[in-house]
């Protein structure tokens, strides 16, 4: 990456180092039915990419071998909280989901929920959970997006600097037109919370 992008990062990983003491209110958003939906779906070697806090570790299935990156040290610290109290193995790392070191085709499946909101150069880091992905493999993704109401997108792209600024998270990404344009095939995309929360599922 170049020193700008290095910076931008940089600025969002330390967003949410300090957001990360009451991230799990914040990530309330999204009800544990739909979550739990969306990580019933990962089967095999797992790669969660932004585990942030691990607010989705406890809905993996017996059987997942579940591998969980974020870039910020704050939310990492949090999710190590929550490794003993659950029933598959996790292992923990510091990583840029737009700089992974992993291998190509290494994990069954790939997992990212309100991820791509934040970072800062999506299709980027689309483009490396396609290339560390499996051609067999699945994409599970659960995110937020643009609303497709005219009004209603207008004023999250408004409000969207504050956000970015407070939090580190975009409220007006078009993610499913990202996932596309980093090569990857969606398969299926529900809206969940919306039209604003969708899950989509693809392959690399």
């Amino acid at each position: 990456m170049d020193k700008e992008r290095e910076l931008q990062s940089e600025v969002i990983r330390q967003r949410y180092n300090r957001t990360a003491k009451f991230y799990d209110l914040m990530d309330k958003m999204i009800p544990e039915s739909i979550r739990r939906a969306a990580i019933g779906q990962a089967t095999g070697n797992v790669l969660e990419v932004g585990v942030g806090t691990g607010k989705n570790l406890p809905f993996y299935r017996e059987g997942c071998i579940v591998t969980g990156i974020d870039f910020s040290p704050g939310m990492l610290a949090k999710a190590r909280q929550k490794v003993q109290k659950v029933k598959v193995p996790v292992t923990l790392l510091e990583m840029d989901a737009q700089h992974m070191s992993f291998p190509d085709n290494s994990f069954d499946t790939v997992v990212a929920t309100c991820v791509f909101c934040s970072v800062p150069h999506p299709i980027q880091g689309l483009q490396e959970v396609r290339r560390v992905c499996k051609p067999s493999g699945a994409i599970v993704l659960l995110e937020h997006v643009r609303s497709e109401n005219p009004l209603l997108g207008w004023v999250m792209d408004l409000f969207n600097p504050i956000s970015l600024y407070l939090i580190g998270s975009n409220i007006n990404r078009r993610t499913v037109e990202n996932v596309r344009a980093a090569g990857i095939s969606v398969h299926q995309v529900d809206n969940v919370g919306g039209n604003m929360v969708k899950l989509i599922v693809a392959g690399p």
